[in-house]
């Protein structure tokens, strides 16, 4: 993989892909080597800032740039990509037909998770600092707010959808950019949910799991069925 387009040809190819670097949590991903640590003959580096060639950069250029790639807290509560002809099997298998009010109400979302949900959904979509002030989330909420994020991200309620960059009330920028989140159905749309729809748990489970062993055939079930279920 020489950069941005090969690793965007790649993942069509693959389907989803963990993020990052290391051992991919023993199941898959196309970024073979950790920070530094690729090899010198690779152009691939982490943290530079040069789009093309730092993998950290690809993760907002592909929400950036493209409708069919979505990338979001989606596997062991880490991040990683899944395209968008591949989202309905794991649409079928984490939410089912269920909405988010299902399962509030079923007890399997939290409070916290409904003030979130109900902020971004209402806006359209919000970065992570609109939301601490819209849903009103105070600096020792902190843990609850980020557990409530990664969990409405797992279970496929909201995603990212870019960045923000922070400004001060002068309108000058200031800090890291902010993550912006919207729904998932916003973000690719109703066909998704529909492909979803005419899937089965066990068809999903099945067809993910075979493409997985196709990816890395030495890969674990127990640990295919952990990354399928999130």
């Amino acid at each position: 993989m020489q950069g941005y387009n090969d690793f965007v040809h790649e993942l069509l190819k693959a389907g989803f892909s963990m993020a990052g670097g290391g051992n991919h949590e023993g199941v898959f991903g196309l970024i073979k080597y950790d920070w530094n640590e690729e090899p010198l003959d690779s152009p691939i580096r982490w943290h530079t800032g040069d789009p093309e060639t730092d993998p950290w950069e690809w993760r907002i250029r592909v929400l950036d740039e493209r409708n069919d790639i979505a990338y979001s807290k989606l596997f062991f509560r880490k991040t990683g990509y899944i395209t968008k002809e591949w989202y309905p099997y794991f649409l079928a298998v984490r939410r089912g037909d269920k909405s988010f009010e299902d399962e509030y109400f079923g007890g399997t979302m939290s409070s916290f998770a409904k003030r979130i949900y109900e902020a971004v959904e209402k806006n359209g979509q919000l970065a992570t600092h609109e939301i601490k002030q819209i849903a009103e989330f105070s600096r020792k909420d902190k843990s609850k707010f980020d557990g409530a994020l990664t969990e409405l991200q797992m279970k496929m309620y909201l995603t990212m959808c870019g960045s923000q960059q922070k400004t001060s009330q002068k309108g000058e920028k200031y800090s890291w950019p902010s993550t912006v989140f919207c729904t998932t159905e916003c973000f690719f749309g109703e066909s998704v949910f529909e492909q979803a729809a005419k899937i089965s748990n066990d068809e999903a489970i099945n067809k993910i799991t075979q493409r997985v062993f196709m990816l890395n055939p030495l890969a674990e079930e127990k640990r295919i069925i952990k990354f399928i279920m999130g």
